[in-house]
């Protein structure tokens, strides 16, 4: 069974389309319509990866967001928010509530799954090396010449 990723996104079509596709790519796909039941389904799904739609009735996934960064158990979940909005400053809002990703809809599919594939990634580099320490800087390959 592929990895795990919670889909938080009230339009019936485009949560069916989320889910399919990645289910396609090998991913196992829990489909939240009701962004209300989002926390709790989070908790008893246990996700490797949250993709949130940012706009939803009764919470916003900007809430939701916030509440998933302050839970201990949920906040090292990385989140790719996905919007229909794209206005200046919306980006900067959603990371700052906490999501490690952005696509803007109409999404790419391409697009779309290769974030999934990169934050995915980055989540199991940061789960490695807890500490950072394998950004540092090594020094350079001497034997390793740019081409003149």
């Amino acid at each position: 069974m592929g990895q795990k990723i919670l889909v938080v996104e009230d339009n019936e079509l485009n949560l069916k389309l989320f889910c399919d596709l990645l289910r396609a790519h090998g991913y196992q796909a829990e489909p939240v319509r009701d962004g209300r039941e989002a926390v709790e389904r989070a908790h008893a799904f246990a996700p490797e990866l949250i993709v949130m739609d940012i706009q939803m009735p009764h919470i916003s996934g900007l809430e939701l967001i916030e509440q998933m960064k302050t839970d201990e158990a949920l906040k090292s979940i990385p989140i790719m928010a996905v919007t229909a909005y794209a206005a200046k400053g919306d980006e900067e809002r959603i990371r700052d509530a906490g999501a490690e990703g952005y696509v803007s809809k109409p999404i790419s599919l391409l697009r779309f799954v290769e974030a999934v594939a990169g934050l995915l990634e980055a989540a199991r580099n940061r789960a490695a090396d807890p500490d950072g320490d394998a950004d540092e800087a090594q020094p350079p390959d001497e034997s390793f010449r740019p081409p003149a």
